[in-house]
């Protein structure tokens, strides 16, 4: 055995993984709770994203951010750690199937353009209330398809 396939095997035998396949509503529960943190993640995300695109101009981005990426922060907070725990319940499984590969190399991508929109001064330059940059538009262009993608793909994981 492999030490990826004994990594697997180890999380597949985790306890809160045997709990969820032993009960139904701990298996419910932890799937909402995926929900929401996706909920959260989306509904904020893409506000701002579109505000960032140019869409809803009547509310400043000074105002609406902070708020929204703090939101969006906790969802994908929650979804990550949600995701990896329903990931215990058949690791070996989930490892070969390419929807879930797809959405992981997703998942990188955003994370990474994220990073990179954070990191760029344009971006904090229009959270002052500055012009919006092609760089920024570009950055939450991205962000909207990659999250949106990643939700897709997630879809997916049970189809492939």
């Amino acid at each position: 055995m492999d030490e990826l396939s004994s990594l697997l095997a180890a999380l597949g035998g985790w306890p809160g993984a045997r709990w969820l396949r032993a009960s139904w509503i701990a298996y419910l529960l932890v799937n909402a709770g995926h929900i929401l943190g996706l909920a959260l993640l989306l509904g904020s995300i893409l506000v701002l994203d579109l505000r960032l695109l140019g869409g809803l101009r009547q509310v400043p981005l000074a105002v609406i951010a902070p708020l929204h990426t703090r939101v969006a922060a906790i969802g994908v907070g929650l979804a990550v750690l949600t995701g990896l725990w329903l990931f215990t319940v058949r690791p070996a499984e989930y490892a070969e199937n390419p929807a879930f590969l797809v959405k992981l190399a997703l998942l990188a991508a955003a994370l990474a353009n994220v990073g990179i929109q954070h990191a760029n001064p344009a971006y904090r330059h229009v959270l002052a209330g500055k012009p919006l940059t092609g760089g920024v538009r570009a950055s939450a262009a991205a962000s909207a398809l990659l999250w949106l993608a990643i939700l897709v793909a997630g879809r997916w994981i049970g189809f492939a």
